[in-house]
């Protein structure tokens, strides 16, 4: 349950959702997060407007998607996922075709300060693979079919779209829930 909800930002009282399905190997998610993330959630996140909560779609095509995602789910049971999330991110490019990326991952969850025996024990006994299962099962059935994809409300963002696509159905969103909190 911790892994489960670490992986979601913002006031808990919010009624409005941006949800993320998203690959770790995928480069558009990637440019997705370097480039659009950090505005929407410092403009609907942080104001407390929005939840967003990142939802694991890892494709059959990148062979180091789904332990890229138990990396970050690892660490999500001890709060650490967002900072896992960064670093899995920006150092796409040196672990993506590695024939075992274990290693540059637990280096990442060392440096977000990760308890990396608890880490370990968690990828050994494949701990968060039923939520990662679970995630996919979920964007399936909701319509995913490319990475990232986004939800907000019962609107559909599939690619790695601008803020600006955004704003709209947030904004939207956010009006027709009150102003987005209780």
């Amino acid at each position: 349950p911790r892994a489960d909800l670490a992986r979601i930002k913002g006031d808990s009282g919010s009624k409005v959702w941006l949800v993320l399905a998203s690959d770790f190997q995928c480069p558009a998610c990637k440019y997705w997060h370097e480039t659009v993330s950090a505005e929407l959630v410092r403009d609907y996140v942080a104001t407390g407007k929005v939840r967003f909560a990142y939802v694991n779609f890892p494709l059959s095509q990148h062979q180091n998607s789904r332990p890229a995602a138990e990396a970050a789910m690892c660490a999500g049971a001890q709060g650490k996922f967002w900072e896992v999330q960064d670093g899995v991110f920006k150092a796409q490019e040196q672990w993506a075709t590695a024939p075992d990326a274990t290693l540059l991952f637990r280096q990442i969850a060392l440096a977000a300060g990760v308890d990396t025996a608890a880490w370990n024990q968690c990828l050994i006994d494949d701990v968060m693979l039923p939520i990662i299962e679970a995630d996919y099962q979920r964007g399936v059935a909701g319509g995913v079919n490319e990475t990232p994809s986004f939800f907000v409300g019962s609107s559909m963002i599939s690619g790695g779209a601008p803020a600006s696509r955004f704003r709209p159905l947030l904004d939207a969103a956010i009006a027709q829930a009150g102003g987005g909190n209780r």
